[in-house]
């Protein structure tokens, strides 16, 4: 329980830095970019983009809290650059707890997949098909049971696999690549003024 404590915490004090400051901009213009360019909707019932892509990265950098207020902020932002539909906070809130869930997941944690598929499973059901669902029938006027029954496939089914994968492959691509490492190291130099 200390440990969580203390990574909620070393999460809210990422804001305090100047160099998470700036990569939370290039993440977020990434993710505006992401989601004009690779993003379909499929009929309010469900899309498919990488606009969240940058999103988890912020989560698995900078922890639960950064990435909780990061994703709201973007959903937000996205929503008035790109509008669909009505603007429904129910939305922005499942932002926030996705992110919020990915940063208690992955925040200062090795990427592994077993780790990726448990976060995203549990944003399956409690993010998307429980409160995704429930906005949806709000917004759309369904009957609960009647949007998740044509919900629940296509999060099971495709999206949480299909989501797993591809993160896990750009997360372990960017690891590779040293690009958490610089993050990493920088956080626990006594030397760093950022």
């Amino acid at each position: 329980m200390e440990k969580i404590k203390q990574n909620l915490i070393d999460s809210a004090l990422e804001f305090k830095k100047l160099r998470v400051l700036t990569t939370l901009a290039l993440m977020g213009a990434l993710a505006v970019a992401l989601d004009h360019v690779a993003s379909i909707e499929i009929g309010g019932v469900a899309s498919v983009g990488f606009s969240g892509i940058p999103n988890q990265v912020v989560d698995l950098l900078f922890g639960p809290v950064t990435g909780a207020l990061f994703g709201g902020a973007m959903d937000v932002l996205k929503f008035f650059i790109k509008p669909s539909g009505a603007f429904h906070f129910g939305y922005t809130f499942n932002a926030m707890l996705a992110a919020f869930i990915y940063g208690c997941f992955y925040y200062k944690r090795p990427v592994g997949f077993w780790r990726i598929l448990a976060a995203k499973g549990l944003i399956e059901v409690v993010v998307n098909l429980g409160f995704g669902t429930l906005w949806s029938a709000q917004l759309f006027g369904r009957a609960f049971l009647a949007a998740l029954k044509l919900r629940i496939g296509w999060s099971l089914f495709i999206n949480w696999p299909l989501n797993t994968a591809v993160f896990y492959l750009i997360a372990k691509g960017l690891e590779r690549a040293g690009v958490f490492k610089i993050f990493r190291s920088r956080k626990t130099s006594a030397r760093s003024p950022s």
